[in-house]
């Protein structure tokens, strides 16, 4: 294999590994390949994702385009929120020395009452504009996140020819946010019929089943399409 000599086994092997695939959808030219398959072959599993960011992107292209399942992201603990109750209890460590300024001035006819039912809505708003602003936070994130869906679509016989049915399937089925994997590799079945294996990538607001029912639309060429991988970027 002319590909690269890294040893992904090894952190040090890892980390040159991913950078060498910055600039890179695949370790040999502009296509998916034997060097490919090859070096694919010396992990032992996914790499760190956020550790290892292209080298992870390129392991699960790989991945999908050679049929393996059950590759996913490994999920991390999700930001904290803003620590609300801190600023709460801030202000309530500030309560005695207000205590103390108000025994000198005390009203036997319970004013003080309403200031503090004030106080404890002033605090209410806070919490509400705190929680407001997370869940914006998040909405945003979302609306930024992409997931690389991999497929396999069966057709009816061998007479097929398989590489004319993904240009018509890329070609045809589009979204604004979808964008088609650069390849796609075919796999033996059964009694000389083989399948498409392919990736796509998408945003929040596109559907893998509303591709894959795009795809089986396609009733002519194509017997059926299934997910067989889904990972967030």
């Amino acid at each position: 294999m002319a590909g690269p000599k890294f040893d992904p086994a090894t952190p040090k092997g890892l980390a040159a590994f991913n950078g060498f695939m910055g600039s890179k959808s695949y370790v040999e030219g502009w296509s998916y390949s034997a060097a490919d398959s090859e070096f694919f072959a010396k992990f032992s599993g996914a790499p760190d994702a956020a550790k290892f960011a292209h080298a992870y992107r390129w392991y699960i292209h790989v991945a999908a385009l050679k049929g393996v399942r059950g590759v996913y992201l490994t999920s991390t603990p999700a930001p904290a929120a803003p620590a609300a109750p801190a600023k709460v209890e801030k202000k309530e460590k500030a309560a005695p020395k207000k205590e103390e300024e108000d025994d000198d001035d005390f009203d036997v006819f319970g004013d003080d009452d309403e200031e503090e039912e004030a106080e404890e809505e002033s605090r209410a708003d806070k919490l509400a504009r705190l929680k407001a602003e997370a869940e914006a936070r998040t909405a945003a994130k979302e609306a930024k996140q992409r997931t690389i869906v991999g497929i396999e679509i069966k057709p009816w016989d061998t007479e097929q020819d398989l590489m004319e049915l993904w240009k018509k399937v890329t070609s045809t089925v589009t979204q604004d946010g979808l964008k088609w994997g650069e390849a796609c590799n075919l796999v033996d079945v059964a009694f000389g019929i083989k399948k498409i294996v392919t990736t796509f990538v998408m945003g929040a607001k596109n559907s893998s089943d509303d591709v894959v029912e795009a795809i089986e639309n396609m009733e002519d060429d194509v017997q059926s399409v299934e997910v067989i991988s889904m990972n967030v970027l």
